[in-house]
Formats: C-alpha cells, sequence, structure tokens
C-alpha cells in the first residue's frame, strides 16, 4: 500500500528483490570478487549465490510501489556492471515481494496453493 505523506507525495515502501542473472561462463573467482564489490556499492544487499555461468542476488529496495521495484531491479546489474566488474550477463529472472508477503514467506513453512491445470478456477 502507497501512503500519502502528507504533502501530496507517496512515500516509498520496501520491496525484497531476487534478482537471477546468467550468460556466458566466467572464472568463479572473478565472479565472487565482482558480487562483493557490488555488496559494498549496495548496502541493502543481503545474498549473493554464483556459478561460472550464473548469479543471483537478494537484496531490499526502496521504491513507491512493485512496477517502480521492478524497474530499479532490472538497472542494478547493468549500472554497476563498470563499477563492480560484473559479467556482461543477461537478467533470466526477477522476483519482487511487497515486505509484508517476504515476511510471511520467512515467517513460517509454505503454504500450498492448489495447481490450475488451465483456465480459472471458480467457486462450484
Amino acid at each position: 500500500m502507497v501512503l500519502d505523506a502528507g504533502d501530496g507525495r507517496p512515500e516509498t515502501e520496501l520491496w525484497h528483490v531476487t534478482l537471477t542473472v546468467g550468460g556466458a561462463s566466467r572464472e568463479p573467482e572473478n565472479v565472487r570478487v565482482a558480487l562483493e564489490q557490488l555488496a559494498a556499492e549496495r548496502p541493502f544487499l543481503l545474498s549473493g549465490r554464483y556459478g561460472p555461468d550464473r548469479a543471483e542476488i537478494r537484496y531490499w529496495e526502496e521504491a513507491r510501489d512493485c512496477a517502480d521495484a521492478c524497474a530499479l531491479a532490472l538497472r542494478v546489474w547493468g549500472e554497476h556492471r563498470s563499477s563492480a566488474s560484473l559479467p556482461p550477463w543477461q537478467v533470466l529472472g526477477l522476483e519482487v515481494l511487497a515486505r509484508p508477503v517476504h515476511q510471511e514467506r520467512a515467517a513460517g513453512p509454505p503454504v500450498s496453493l492448489p495447481l490450475v491445470a488451465s483456465g480459472v478456477l471458480r467457486p462450484y
């Protein structure tokens, strides 16, 4: 929910971001060093996982709404590519969750929802 700061400007919220990038294989040690530099440049970086051809970072983003958080997240890798010596990889996946949703997931066992083969379920 976006709240009004009282002066007509929307307040920002925290969004939990998981960004997955990948591409041509790189030396894993170089990827690790680059992710450590990214963590130094992005203070809200929570964790990073990596391999020779893929990396995943998790962090908090401050944004007005989910669309803004997504737009910011899609730019993170490219904006830090030079300064952090990140590989020239492309975004493979993005998950952005509102803080309450992330906290709910982290607090307990996963909620099992019924799968639908196709179409939409409707009440009986």
